[in-house]
């Protein structure tokens, strides 16, 4: 018989707010426990008004973060600027830490592609959001082999949901990383839905963590509700992969307190029941309670860090819908490096298009054809 190898939970905190454990000693750092606790308010606070706008028409569809935050706020803190993220479609607080711009997230679900060109350069080479579930794992592969073969020490992190550790690609990327022990970490945030797929009818093994067994490197799970148990894990994870030990594989305990995307009725399929539990585990509240029974937070600061928040999500809002919209024939531009024929009437069909409404608007001006030209 096959001996089962020991699975690593981390938990400091529980649901209330209380430690059950000892703490890391990086954890008496206040002002960092804080700067963590802003971060996840104001990821809920920039969320909740991205559905609102999607609600309103004002965006495309949108992937909720709610009941999720410190994932995403572990992750942004203790990257580094010179690795790389390779994220999936529900990484909003990363992207934030990261230096992604409001506005530039709101582009992204708008449909607008200039929001995957970032503008801070120290996030340049991060990846955009990756719909396709669990392709961008192997995408992290490529991008982690190149690190290992020019010796650096850069880790690149990528991340899914529990439903994407269901494929294959995801199953391949680990028994690439294993084999070449890649610097990478891979995030699983098991938020317990895969859409209407209960976790218990995605995958017969008992934990996600251990499909990191079969590849040959360590997995382990975290309270993904607990900002400390996730950035304590993460910093080790990190700093192994960094030190040429080869990836880890971190599942999140976690719950998607949200609809699977804007296009989602979690009603449909969801007990109501479990929803009410998982809002009494979710991560803010746990974080703000134990900051408040240290003497380090009081309704003051709440009251001021939400307006301040609100603030900065209004004044990125107002940037993206003060944004030109892009031309008709933005959709065509750097599809192809050669036009295709078949396709050639509809882009002239467009130049014209394009040509008229510029005349229109400017009768004394020569009119400009707009997009780039395909020769």
């Amino acid at each position: 018989m096959l001996s089962q190898p020991e699975l690593r939970y981390t938990r400091y905190l529980d649901p209330s707010g209380l430690p059950i454990a000892p703490l890391p000693a990086w954890a008496a750092d206040h002002q960092l426990l804080i700067k963590l606790y802003r971060q996840m308010q104001l990821t809920r606070l920039f969320d909740l008004k991205v559905v609102a706008l999607q609600r309103t028409g004002r965006i495309g569809t949108y992937a909720p973060n709610l009941g999720q935050e410190a994932i995403g706020v572990a992750i942004g803190s203790l990257m580094r600027p010179t690795d790389v993220l390779v994220p999936y479609y529900r990484d909003t607080a990363v992207q934030l830490m990261r230096g992604v711009r409001m506005e530039e997230i709101l582009l992204y679900w708008g449909g607008d592609e200039r929001g995957s060109a970032y503008s801070n350069p120290a996030v340049a080479e991060d990846f955009p959001i990756c719909v396709p579930i669990a392709t961008q794992a192997l995408h992290a592969c490529g991008v982690a082999s190149a690190f290992k073969i020019r010796g650096q020490q850069r880790v690149v992190v990528t991340t899914c949901g529990d439903g994407a550790t269901s494929k294959g690609d995801f199953l391949e990327a680990l028994n690439l990383a294993g084999t070449w022990q890649l610097p990478m970490v891979f995030v699983v945030n098991n938020n317990q839905w895969a859409i209407s797929v209960p976790r218990r009818l995605q995958c017969g093994a008992p934990t996600l963590a251990q499909k990191a067994i079969g590849a040959g490197f360590p997995g382990e799970q975290v309270d993904g509700n607990d900002v400390l148990a996730v950035y304590e894990r993460l910093q080790v994870a990190l700093e192994r992969a960094r030190h040429g030990k080869g990836p880890v594989l971190l599942e999140c305990l976690s719950y998607r307190l949200g609809d699977h995307t804007t296009a989602d009725d979690a009603t449909r399929y969801r007990p109501a029941d479990e929803v009410k539990q998982a809002w009494q585990e979710e991560p803010i509240k746990r974080l703000q309670a134990y900051l408040a029974a240290q003497g380090q937070w009081d309704e003051h600061r709440e009251q001021a860090l939400i307006a301040d928040s609100q603030a900065r999500v209004q004044q990125a809002v107002a940037a993206y819908e003060a944004l030109e919209a892009q031309p008709a024939l933005a959709a065509l531009d750097y599809v192809y490096v050669q036009w295709p024929a078949a396709l050639s009437d509809q882009r002239e069909l467009l130049l014209e298009r394009a040509a008229r409404r510029a005349q229109a608007e400017n009768p004394g001006a020569t009119a400009a054809s707009g997009g780039a030209r395909h020769e």
